[in-house]
């Protein structure tokens, strides 16, 4: 047995995949007070990157019977990675990684303005496209008539950055990474969600499952655990939302890498083929599945399902090495892994903390930004990726370890 249990009165238990990585005070409480709801069936599982979260912990696997708590996915649904192998190798790169770096970024709108999303058709988002490209059109194309009967219940979505928000990155921890494995292989790995219309649907349900809660006096331990039950008025519209969310999330992430393809080819002579081995799974997302005999809706929420057999990817800081992963199936994870290393420290703390210089030191050897701007995302804010993935041995095998030797960030 790999993980700790920890017994919550008056709840189920919460097991945790956390030995020899840090846990703070603050998740541990999010995680007691999510254990005692009565819609969590067997357990809560705890992934060794576990991290206090806005509304639910990042880095945890909850099942619910018949019901769903909206900030267990969180606003920003569907987020997750996409890798691809190449046939290219690491003497194929050019010595002028900066020049790829900029390609990369001309291809791949990032970062965004003061407010996370802004109105649709406004040019103030630098993160967003003025002029969509053709697989945006394509992409969106697939998604529009689910989104348009979506707009018609809840207006509000309308004048979100929905279209133009396509193929784009956005920012905080979202990168494109170019990485080399140990035999030399070029990999492209991205991470990215459903950008400002994904957290605009978070957001609303999350609102109005607060608001049901409290015209059904639920004695909630968290007001942000308030959930919707099957039957209840807005249940299966939030089902709808949160599963167009994750079709926007998977396309948009498909859409990038065809971009970063594209400024590899223009950086790259040689002539290469991509998606020899191509994973694209979500780490924020809810999904129906049968565990322990019984039907239950389980949120990742900084997780990934790793059945066994299947391809994941947990991806470690900037300047840290990630992995493309193969499930073992463990039951008691409800068949999961983490979604990455796992923040130390706020943002807020990192910025206060370290210095410009600090992130020069923590990366060098990757062609990335080295200002203020990025400093929240330094290596050192993030906990040890090998002490991580240690902890989640029963879990998961790694397949191929990559490092990154050019990376954006928004």
């Amino acid at each position: 047995m790999n993980y700790q249990q920890l017994n919550v009165p008056g709840g189920v238990p919460v097991k945790m995949w956390t030995k020899g990585v840090p846990i703070e005070a603050e998740a541990q409480r999010q995680l007691e007070n999510a254990a005692k709801l009565p819609i969590v069936f067997s357990h809560v599982a705890v992934m060794p990157d576990v991290h206090y979260g806005i509304g639910a912990t990042i880095g945890s696997v909850i099942p619910t019977i018949k019901a769903i708590i909206p900030a267990a996915v969180g606003v920003d649904i569907g987020c997750g990675m996409i890798a691809c192998k190449t046939t290219l190798v690491a003497s194929d790169l050019p010595d002028n990684l900066g020049r790829l770096r900029s390609e990369i970024e001309k291809a791949v709108p990032h970062g965004m303005s003061p407010k996370q999303y802004r109105r649709e058709g406004s040019n103030r988002d630098k993160g967003s496209w003025e002029n969509t490209p053709a697989a945006a059109d394509t992409a969106w194309a697939q998604l529009v008539t689910e989104f348009d009967a979506l707009c018609v219940d809840y207006p509000r979505l309308k004048n979100t950055n929905n279209h133009r928000h396509m193929g784009t990155l956005g920012g905080g921890n979202h990168f494109v990474e170019i990485c080399l494995d140990e035999a030399g292989s070029v990999w492209i790995m991205l991470h990215s969600g459903s950008r400002g219309v994904g957290n605009a649907i978070g957001t609303h349900f999350i609102e109005l499952a607060k608001k049901d809660a409290e015209l059904h006096q639920r004695n909630l331990p968290d007001q942000d655990l308030a959930y919707f039950e099957e039957g209840a008025q807005y249940f299966g519209d939030y089902v709808r939302g949160v599963g167009w969310a994750q079709k926007f999330a998977r396309l948009n992430r498909e859409v990038m890498m065809q971009a970063v393809i594209g400024a590899l080819r223009k950086s790259v002579p040689k002539p290469f083929e991509t998606h020899l081995e191509a994973v694209n799974c979500h780490h924020n997302y809810v999904s129906k599945e049968t565990h322990f005999g019984q039907e239950v809706f389980v949120t990742r929420k900084g997780a990934v399902s790793a059945k066994a057999g299947e391809l994941g990817i947990i991806p470690g800081s900037m300047g840290a090495k990630s992995f493309i992963v193969r499930g073992k199936g463990n039951p008691d994870s409800f068949n999961s892994c983490s979604h990455g290393a796992g923040r130390t420290m706020s943002r807020t703390k990192a910025k206060k903390l370290f210095t410009v210089q600090d992130q020069i030191d923590a990366t060098v050897g990757v062609e990335c930004r080295k200002d203020a701007d990025v400093i929240d995302e330094i290596p050192m804010a993030y906990k040890d990726i090998d002490a991580v993935m240690l902890a989640q041995s029963d879990l998961v095998e790694v397949v191929y370890t990559l490092k990154q030797v050019v990376c954006v960030k928004g």
